[in-house]
């Protein structure tokens, strides 16, 4: 018997709840490793994202299988499904928080971690992670425990602010989530942004040279696989002493494209470019301690200048990042684009993700679409 992580949103899980808790589902990405790792008599742990509370234990009775048909959503992105029995699923307030010490000291992910570090988060981003025997165990007992005495865990009020954060706004092509920080959320991201003093600028100075060094990785990435990078003049000279020589051939001086003025001057000023031919294939804003919405708004910018446009969007940024981009990419600045919200087209790399790409042994034979096995999505 196994255990894998299974992440659900406040919102999946009382769907998964009313539908009667017998289906779990993935992202159709995820369908090799399902089908080739996760077996009957696994066991899928519950954890519900925003709030960072375990709240079920699932068995898997079948094998992984291919399933359209809605649940959670229309159209529902969670396609790749095993047929589960509920062991334990419990409600937000009885779901038991992360950051309880018989969890949080006891856990190999957490234990002898500061509560609320940064990059914490990152051990349970992704669905389908194994998790260690130990850890499995460990909260497969809690929960059965909880089942049967129900103690109560009320919402916190950051809690209810994640809740109610999330909304909903009809389209004339349906409904579109959004989110809109509250003023507490702005507070902490403009304290976080201030510009640095003097004191701090040796860490500045780190900071910049360790985005510069993501930048030249991502570039790699793209010469190693076959494309035409594109870096910004003002970034070139430097990213290119990063560069392996005999990749330097595939950095561009010029671009091959026939668009207006405003788009070449947005697509100009884009970390990174990955082209085959005259067509862009993927953009990537790398932000390491810069406000989110920045690269966003150049994302959001190229689309509304080429709404047509078929390219794939990247922010990449430090993993304790991901949950700032989350929220800003689901304003409604963003949200309610004229074909569609920016978070369907645009997805989030961590720098853990670009460097695991890196370490791909047969990355020279490898596709780009390799990229999906690591990208995170916004979207419940």
């Amino acid at each position: 018997m196994a255990y894998y992580l299974n992440l659900f949103t406040p919102e999946t899980w009382e769907a998964f709840r009313k539908g009667g808790a017998s289906i779990s589902g993935f992202r159709q990405r995820q369908e090799n490793y399902a089908s080739e790792r996760v077996k009957p008599g696994d066991i899928f742990l519950c954890y519900l994202v925003r709030l960072s509370r375990w709240c079920g234990a699932l068995e898997i009775t079948s094998k992984a299988f291919r399933d359209a048909t809605p649940i959670f959503s229309d159209p529902d992105p969670f396609v790749v499904r095993f047929h589960v029995k509920p062991l334990v699923t419990l409600g937000p307030e009885q779901s038991l928080p992360i950051f309880e010490d018989q969890i949080w000291q006891q856990l190999s992910e957490t234990q002898g971690i500061e509560k609320g570090a940064r990059g914490w988060a990152k051990y349970f981003r992704g669905s389908l992670r194994h998790m260690a025997d130990t850890d499995g165990s460990l909260l497969l007992g809690l929960l059965q425990k909880q089942a049967g005495e129900q103690v109560l865990y009320p919402l916190t009020e950051r809690d209810r602010r994640q809740l109610a954060r999330k909304r909903t706004v009809k389209t004339l092509t349906g409904e579109v989530e959004v989110e809109v920080p509250d003023a507490e959320d702005e507070a902490e991201d403009s304290a976080s942004e201030d510009p640095p003093t003097a004191a701090a600028s040796d860490k500045t100075d780190v900071e910049v040279r360790q985005s510069l060094q993501v930048q030249a990785k991502l570039a790699q990435i793209g010469a190693t696989m076959g494309f035409h990078v594109w870096i910004p003049a003002g970034d070139r000279n430097r990213l290119l002493e990063l560069v392996p020589l005999d990749l330097r051939a595939s950095f561009l001086d010029s671009l091959p494209l026939n668009y207006d003025d405003a788009t070449l001057e947005t697509v100009k000023q884009i970390d990174v470019l990955w082209l085959k031919g005259r067509s862009m294939a993927r953009a990537f804003e790398v932000e390491h301690s810069t406000a989110i919405y920045s690269g966003l708004l150049r994302m959001a910018d190229l689309l509304a200048l080429q709404p047509n446009m078929q390219i794939k969007l990247h922010i990449v940024a430090p993993e304790e990042r991901w949950e700032k981009v989350r929220r800003e990419i689901k304003r409604p600045v963003f949200s309610l684009l004229e074909h569609g919200p920016l978070y369907e087209k645009c997805t989030f790399l961590s720098y853990e993700d670009v460097q695991a790409i890196m370490d791909i042994k047969t990355l020279s034979y490898t596709t780009d679409s390799v990229l999906e096995l690591y990208e995170e999505r916004a979207r419940s």
